[in-house]
């Protein structure tokens, strides 16, 4: 792996101010999934589609809870340089069903999922390098030394 020195967090003043506030989103809303997961979601007499949908996800009893917990914990991951790419990474399934359901079935929510995932998108961008050596093969170096070392049999 690369050593820290050579990472480097690309559009680093915009990747800031995004991160900042995708954490400050993230960790909110969090703690308030965790709220409705323990009391209820707030639904008139007559909940349309999805509102009768979240009624069916919060029958179901644990799903809302630790989804509001893994979106509480990135979004706390995130206010911290050191484990923001991490968060960003925990954070890239949330946002992406988040697009997936404000596009195809709660229309009128796309006014915040669409920034949540661009959001987490550009900040995979920014921190690209961080996730670098996950794409890159084995060195002839590492192979070596993973092996034994060069007398090994």
């Amino acid at each position: 792996m690369a050593p820290s020195e050579t990472r480097s967090v690309r559009l680093p003043r915009l990747a800031f101010v995004v991160r900042i506030l995708f954490a400050l989103f993230l960790f909110g809303t969090g703690i308030m999934t965790m709220g409705f997961a323990m009391r209820g979601y707030p639904v008139g007499q007559t909940p349309d589609e999805v509102g009768q949908f979240m009624i069916a996800i919060e029958k179901t009893g644990y799903l809302i809870f630790w989804v509001g917990l893994f979106k509480t914990v990135a979004g706390g991951l995130m206010f911290f340089p050191r484990t923001a790419p991490l968060a960003v990474l925990m954070s890239l399934p949330y946002a992406f069903n988040i697009l997936l359901y404000v596009t195809f079935f709660a229309h009128k929510y796309v006014v915040v999922g669409l920034p949540d995932f661009a959001a987490c998108v550009f900040l995979l961008y920014c921190y690209f390098d961080w996730y670098r050596p996950i794409f890159a093969g084995p060195t002839s170096t590492a192979t070596t030394e993973l092996a034994g070392g060069e007398d090994a049999l």
